[in-house]
């Protein structure tokens, strides 16, 4: 239902507007402004007060400017298309934008997520008369690499019955393909393959949740064997500025075993944005062998853009990939960094004057950051198919200090921990990923009595090491000068890679579980 109302009040990009009529919270409004439409969200109602989060630069507006509350939820627009696209954070497509108005984006230009005059081959999956409900499969296309699941929109929670359903053909994603009528006949419904879905309300279309017990491979040594990540788990990766979080979510991202891959830069410098907007057209994928950004979709909000926007494109970023893995596909989201998505939560719970928490974040961080990494998760489909997404989510601490509170919220949930350390990236070691300071709740490829022996070395041959830098070598015994030279030897053999060599940039599962098996057996 759209209603009007009138900005009453500014602060930032906080605009107070009071409206005569009901007021919903997370609902989508607009300031008009000129020939303008400024998108915002309403984030707290009080009365007939609703104070909104504008995604635009609030420059202009006063008291008395127009408002439209269009009683529509913050969401994003699915379907055939998505794949291999760069959005912003509120989903619109960027290469579209700057053709639209240059390289500066003007304010208020809204535009559609999907090409609505692109045809798809559609196949039909149903017959007049079956069963259907939310989130069950009406047809199919070929998108990419993948096969595209039409689906029934997930916020039909009641049962329905089939009156038409399209014959095979060409057709845009705004054609009609399908008729639904409710199971008493109360209601009708025409469907499209494009459907809106809602950002901050999960997608619940699945039979059950499973525990991620399967390793999500990723090529990476130090990860898939000593802190291995379950397909449909978590984890985050903390590390100082300089430390090479970015690089290694890219090469996750190019080798990890998913069938999608969503990057979020919700609020990373604009420079390593931009250089994985230029890298990964040109990357080939090592699974088909085209490029990697046909199973990719990049969600682009960088710190230079306005906190509301950056907050609204972890949610953009989740709820796409809650839809392909309705379709029974294994997704893989990577936020970059959750600190910066963190830091505008701070920044709009201060215009709020809510009370403050631990260094002025929000009372309600830890919440909202669980809220976010249980989005995650193995779910089986009503039709016995299998989906998951798993969440990586990088942490930048001023200082490299893990104490606080937002790489502290991040580990009281996730399953994985993946430390990186200045000291390695300064000594050119790449992944820089600490190995005595990570740890992992999941399962690796390895055998775990193996595994522990090796840790144990590898603490032991650090100790010595710090003895060495007081007391030189020749302060420590020859066995103890042994035992530090196995563990500098498992560090630059095993867990060490070279990304740029075509043979160590990726280690299959076999040959990770080879080459360990043989410096345990010589080394250890």
């Amino acid at each position: 239902m759209i209603r009007e109302g009138t900005v009453f009040a500014i602060k930032g990009n906080m605009v107070t507007a009071i409206c005569e009529e009901a007021l919903c919270q997370n609902e989508i409004a607009y300031i008009i402004l000129g020939d303008q439409k400024l998108k915002s969200e309403v984030i707290k109602v009080s009365g007939n007060y609703a104070i909104m989060q504008v995604f635009e630069e609030t420059s202009g507006i006063g008291p008395g400017d127009k408002v439209i509350f269009t009683g529509q939820l913050l969401s994003i627009s699915v379907g055939p298309g998505l794949l291999g696209q760069v959005f912003d954070g509120l989903q619109n497509p960027l290469e579209l934008l700057a053709e639209k108005s240059g390289d500066f984006l003007e304010r208020g230009i809204e535009l559609h997520a999907l090409n609505l005059e692109k045809q798809w081959a559609f196949k039909p999956l149903v017959s007049i008369g079956d069963k259907v409900t939310a989130g069950s499969f009406l047809g199919e296309v070929k998108e990419k690499n993948i096969s595209h699941k039409v689906m029934v929109p997930f916020s039909f929670k009641e049962f329905f019955r089939v009156t038409y359903i399209t014959e095979p053909g060409e057709y845009k994603v705004t054609d009609r393909i399908a008729e639904i009528e409710s199971i008493n006949k109360s209601s009708s419904h025409t469907l499209t393959m494009t459907f809106e879905s809602p950002v901050k309300i999960p997608i619940k279309c699945y039979k059950k949740r499973l525990l991620p017990q399967e390793p999500m491979l990723t090529g990476t040594r130090v990860i898939d064997t000593f802190y291995p990540v379950a397909r449909g788990g978590t984890y985050c990766i903390p590390g100082p500025f300089g430390a090479g979080k970015t690089v290694v979510q890219q090469i996750t991202s190019r080798y990890a075993k998913a069938d999608i891959v969503i990057i979020v830069a919700c609020g990373e410098r604009a420079g390593e944005v931009v250089e994985t907007m230029r890298e990964f057209p040109k990357l080939e994928d090592p699974l088909t062998g085209r490029s990697l950004m046909e199973r990719t979709i990049i969600i682009c909000n960088t710190s230079s853009m306005p906190v509301s926007a950056r907050e609204a494109s972890v949610y953009t970023g989740i709820a796409l990939a809650e839809y392909y893995r309705q379709m029974g596909l294994n997704i893989l989201l990577l936020a970059d960094s959750t600190s910066r998505w963190a830091q505008a939560m701070r920044e709009m719970s201060g215009r709020l004057e809510e009370i403050p928490g631990e260094e002025a974040f929000p009372a309600y961080l830890e919440s909202r950051i669980a809220s976010f990494y249980e989005r995650a998760g193995l779910v089986e489909l009503g039709n016995g198919n299998r989906g998951s997404i798993t969440i990586g989510g990088t942490v930048s601490p001023a200082g490299g200090n893990f104490s606080e509170p937002v790489t502290q919220a991040s580990l009281k949930v996730v399953g994985a921990f993946h430390g990186l350390s200045r000291e390695r990236a300064q000594a050119r070691k790449f992944p820089s990923i600490h190995p005595l300071e990570s740890w992992t709740k999941y399962k690796s490829i390895q055998d775990e009595v193996k595994l522990k022996n090796t840790k144990s070395l590898l603490v032991r041959g650090n100790t010595i090491s710090q003895m060495m830098n007081v007391l030189g070598e020749e302060g420590i015994s020859i066995d103890d000068y042994i035992l530090f030279q196995k563990s500098e030897l498992i560090d630059a053999v095993f867990i060490q890679q070279n990304s740029f060599d075509k043979v160590d940039a990726f280690c299959s599962s076999e040959r990770q579980v080879f080459l360990f098996n043989f410096l345990y057996k010589y080394v250890v």
